[in-house]
């Protein structure tokens, strides 16, 4: 049943992932075509830039050639009256000599002024190649910048490309967090199916727990065997509340972090010495039990790892003002400072049989239910590491 409900789970997760895909490639394609639509239209906007100042060019010559005044008036009036429409554009008329003959649609006010004519002109040259005009064995030359209108769209395909950025980013967070709640949607439903698939045999236990006290078994093992069961309990609890928000009390946390030490003490390497400290036997902060025996736990398992089941490993409660600062120790292999934050997210492992879940779900529950704090707070390699929990009083 569970491997079904993870395949069903894992299917749907591609499906929707494949569907999205699609949405992000559709949306793509249709900026990018109008990246390129825009691209061609400014280029041809810059064509027809370039055809006005030919005719431009053209009226200049005609002005400038004697058989002109053998054309009727009306006729004459024509190269006049393209020039003065030429107003959007603006331009400098250069002689065959270099030397700048007249120029139009500038600053009014700086028209008179050689150096900004000259800086215009290179402005110019650097935009657009001039427009030869020859009359009567003369040549002239005219160059000229893109109008305001052409330099603003100029602008456009950026703020486009800016846009496409702006829309991809968002997709992406979007894809990201969509991601994320799929996926602990799976974890999820893996965990509460797990923690119903544990209760079958936990009830079967406690009969033969029931029937070992009537045959009068050894009370040793039967103690040890009724511990375990709590233990298996205890997992079952845990996982069901996986994805829920849990109810905190007012509890004792001293009393729950002795449990959770003294257990792991009693079933791991005997070459390992434990250390238990606290100021006071009692000290009060609103937790759920079980989550925060799941945390101390998770420490304490990761401290044997590091140590390679052999070492020093410690534990102390102590209160500071407002606050429970709890600390665990030991002298393991000692984590890079650069792995600090690293070791906190899922799936960060340095093990080859790890899920790399442990201190990431040690991090939701001190963090995101128990609003308190967890880090490293010191490790130095082939040393030792302490982990520091920061808790609120009750």
């Amino acid at each position: 049943m569970l491997e079904t409900l993870s395949l069903f789970l894992m299917n749907f997760f591609s499906n929707t992932l494949l569907f999205k895909r699609i949405i992000v490639f559709v949306s793509f394609v249709i900026v990018t075509l109008i990246l390129w639509n825009t691209y061609t239209f400014f280029q041809k906007f810059k064509q027809a830039e370039r055809g006005k100042m030919e005719i431009h060019g053209e009226a200049i010559k005609e002005l400038n050639t004697e058989s002109l005044a053998e054309l009727d008036e009306s006729i004459s009036n024509l190269p006049l009256s393209i020039i003065s429409k030429t107003k959007d554009i603006p331009f400098i008329l250069v002689g065959d000599d270099g030397k700048i003959k007249g120029s139009n649609n500038l600053n009014p006010k700086k028209e008179n002024d050689p150096k900004y004519l000259q800086a215009q002109l290179e402005i110019m040259k650097s935009q657009n190649q001039p427009i030869k005009v020859d009359y009567l064995g003369k040549t002239d030359y005219i160059y000229y910048r893109d109008s305001d209108l052409l330099r603003k769209l100029t602008y456009y395909p950026l703020a486009l490309l800016l846009i496409l950025i702006l829309f991809l980013t968002i997709i992406y967070l979007f894809y990201k967090t969509n991601k994320a709640s799929e996926t602990n949607k799976l974890w999820t439903g893996m965990a509460k199916e797990t923690a119903h698939q544990i209760g079958t045999p936990l009830s079967s236990l406690l009969g033969w727990i029931s029937i070992l006290k009537m045959e009068k078994a050894d009370e040793t093992y039967v103690k040890e065997i009724e511990k375990d069961v709590h233990r298996l309990n205890t997992i079952a609890n845990r996982f069901s509340k996986i994805g829920s928000r849990p109810t905190l009390k007012k509890e004792n946390v001293v009393m729950i972090t002795r449990q959770a030490f003294d257990y792991l003490e009693s079933r791991s390497s005997k070459q390992i010495k434990y250390s238990f400290f606290s100021a006071n036997d009692k000290i009060f902060t609103d937790i759920n039990a079980e989550l925060f025996g799941w945390v101390i736990e998770n420490l304490i398992k990761n401290a044997i790892d590091a140590m390679l089941g052999k070492g020093i490993l410690s534990l102390s409660i102590t209160e500071k003002g407002k606050f429970i600062e709890i600390l665990v120790s030991d002298n393991g292999k000692g984590i890079p400072k650069k792995s600090y934050k690293q070791i906190f997210k899922p799936g960060f492992t340095t093990k080859k049989r790890g899920w790399g879940l442990g201190l990431s779900l040690s991090k939701r529950i001190v963090e995101d239910y128990l609003k308190g704090k967890i880090s490293v707070k010191k490790s130095v390699i082939n040393e030792g590491t302490t982990f520091q929990i920061i808790l609120n009083k009750s």
